[in-house]
């Protein structure tokens, strides 16, 4: 088992800004402040699909961005809410906070959706800013900006597919072949001990784990050799290419090799010997024996597999056998069962907190709430400075301004707007 691992940017949208706007109306000399609110945008959604089974398809696309809000309009109306984006991952992916490596979420169950970055809200339209002594708010608010975050994907990889077969028969040589895994391979018996995962990549969306399962020998059912380690490491595979040497090398019998192996299945797990199998012809470059490979074909084929004539060493073949494994896994239900890591408490930052930090001089106030109410200031008009002001010492903003030690005078940013401190 290893870890795949994949770094991605999620940006949820940001609310519509809301509407200024008045009442027109024919005969109607006054009319009243109708501008709409603006719609919430978008949340990054995570989704578990029981149909993936790597991480691979992050390599091509790093950025995520759910839709933003529509601005509001005249006649009260609202606009339009952003669209969630969704994004579908292999079951067990554990999510990180790139940052502090913190564990955002744990996908593991494929009916509960999760959101990693939530929308902002959109902003009011000047309809909400009617009192009886503003009876005509020239402003109203903007949208608030969405969460946005860097994520590292981390699953930890179980095979799709395992390469089973006698030891030295070129399993290691097929992985190396078809994979980036770089196992040990020479040319005796036992070269590997443990299993070697690596990803079969077909192409944009085509990707499975492919697992090359140590040699198994007579007797492994019962314990023989590294039996019992070997053979568990096949019972979560949904599919095993069985790859038997067909070269007549080593002067071994290829349909008694794959029988054996066969037996040796079943006595372990009635179960395995009922998984679906490819039957993979290996080393035809380098065929002894003629006569004994056309046998071994025609009772193959008589027993109903599909079988692939392929050299693992040359390539011959294997392209055409790793894209009938990738449609054959697409017709299989997966069998694998995740359980989660931990119970997690899905982060959601305060819109309404802020912070000031002091660059050169000037006093830079940052977060969502405060950016939206800054962006909406209609300076030029009386009413949305006093609500401004208002909405400031409200919050809490007037205050920490003070005890940052701000004097008259001194200049104050919000986003992209600055102005002198005034007390």
């Amino acid at each position: 088992m290893f870890v795949d691992k994949a770094k991605i940017f999620i940006k949820a949208g940001n609310g519509g800004n809301g509407a200024i706007s008045f009442h027109r109306e024919k005969y109607v000399a006054a009319g009243g402040p109708d501008g709409g609110d603006g719609g919430k945008g978008g949340n990054v959604v995570f989704r578990v699909d029981l149909g993936l089974s790597t991480l691979m398809d992050f390599r091509y696309k790093r950025k995520y961005a759910a839709q933003s809000g529509g601005d509001g309009g005249g006649k009260l109306c609202t606009g339009k809410k952003g669209e969630d984006i969704i994004i579908k991952v292999p079951q067990g992916t554990i999510i990180r906070d790139f940052e502090t490596k913190k564990i955002l979420a744990d996908l593991s169950d494929p009916d509960k959706d999760v959101i990693l970055a939530h929308g902002g809200n959109g902003g009011w339209g000047n309809a909400h800013f009617a009192t009886s002594t503003r009876q005509a708010p020239n402003f109203a608010k903007n949208g608030q900006k969405g969460e946005e975050r860097e994520i590292l994907l981390e699953l930890k990889l179980l095979a799709d597919v395992g390469l089973i077969g006698f030891p030295n028969v070129g399993k290691s040589t097929l992985l190396s072949r078809t994979t980036s895994a770089q196992p040990k391979i020479a040319n005796y018996h036992f070269t590997t001990l443990v299993p070697n995962l690596g990803v079969a990549e077909l192409g944009e969306g085509m990707s499975f784990v492919l697992a090359d399962i140590p040699g198994i020998i007579e007797g492994a059912s019962e314990g023989a050799g590294l039996g019992h380690e070997f053979l568990r490491h096949i019972e979560r595979t949904r599919l095993l290419i069985h790859v038997v040497d067909v070269s007549g090398i080593e002067g071994r019998n290829p349909i008694e090799d794959f029988d054996i192996i066969n037996s040796e299945l079943s006595k372990y797990n009635i179960d395995l010997e009922k998984r679906p199998q490819i039957v993979a012809a290996n080393k035809t470059d380098i065929i002894q024996d003629p006569k004994l490979f056309e046998n071994f074909k025609d009772e193959i084929k008589k027993r109903g597999y599909k079988l692939f004539e392929i050299s693992a060493a040359t390539g011959s073949g294997v392209n055409d056998l790793m894209k009938h494994a990738f449609a054959e896994l697409a017709k299989l239900p997966p069998i694998r069962v995740f359980e989660p890591e931990t119970e997690i408490d899905i982060p959601h930052k305060d819109d309404k907190g802020f912070e000031i930090n002091i660059e050169n001089g000037i006093y830079v106030i940052s977060g969502s709430w405060i950016e939206a109410v800054g962006a909406g200031v209609n300076f030029s008009d009386e009413e949305s400075l006093q609500y401004f002001q208002r909405a400031l010492r409200k919050k809490g903003v007037i205050d920490a301004l003070e005890e940052a030690g701000i004097n008259e005078g001194d200049t104050v940013r919000i986003g992209d707007i600055e102005f002198d401190y005034v007390k």
